[in-house]
C-alpha cells in the first residue's frame, strides 16, 4: 500500500523522456546554472563511471581531468537543473562501476571506442 502511494508521488517528478546513456559513455551534462538573478547553461563533460538507484533517485557519476586533477560529479537523472545530456563517444566497457579509472592516468584513462550501426 505504502509503496503504491510512494510511486504515486514520485511519478510527478519523473522526467517524460530521460537521457538515454550507458557506463563508459563520454558526455556532455548541460546544466542550468543561477547566479543573482541571471540563469546560464554550464557544460560538465567526462566520462560515465556509475550509476545508480530507480525512479526519482537514480544518479550517475561523471569523472573527467582538469589540469592533471580528476574531478568526480554526481548528477540526478531526473533533475529539473539538467536541460540535456549529450553522449559524444561511446566506450567498450564490462563493468557496471568503472572506479578502477580513478587510478589510472594518461593514455590508460581512455577507453576502446564501441562502434555503432
Amino acid at each position: 500500500m505504502s509503496q503504491a502511494i510512494m510511486d504515486l508521488v514520485e511519478k510527478s517528478s519523473l522526467k517524460e523522456n530521460p537521457p538515454e546513456f550507458e557506463i563508459g559513455d563520454t558526455v556532455d551534462v548541460h546544466l542550468k546554472i543561477l547566479e543573482g538573478n541571471k540563469e546560464r547553461i554550464q557544460v560538465f563533460s567526462g566520462v560515465v563511471i556509475a550509476r545508480s538507484g530507480t525512479g526519482s533517485r537514480e544518479m550517475f557519476s561523471v569523472r573527467r581531468i582538469v589540469a592533471g586533477e580528476g574531478v568526480e560529479r554526481k548528477f540526478a537523472v531526473h533533475s529539473p537543473r539538467i536541460e540535456k545530456v549529450e553522449v559524444k563517444r561511446s566506450g567498450v566497457v564490462r563493468r557496471a562501476k568503472l572506479y578502477f579509472l580513478r587510478n589510472r592516468v594518461g593514455k590508460a584513462v581512455r577507453l576502446k571506442e564501441r562502434r555503432r550501426s
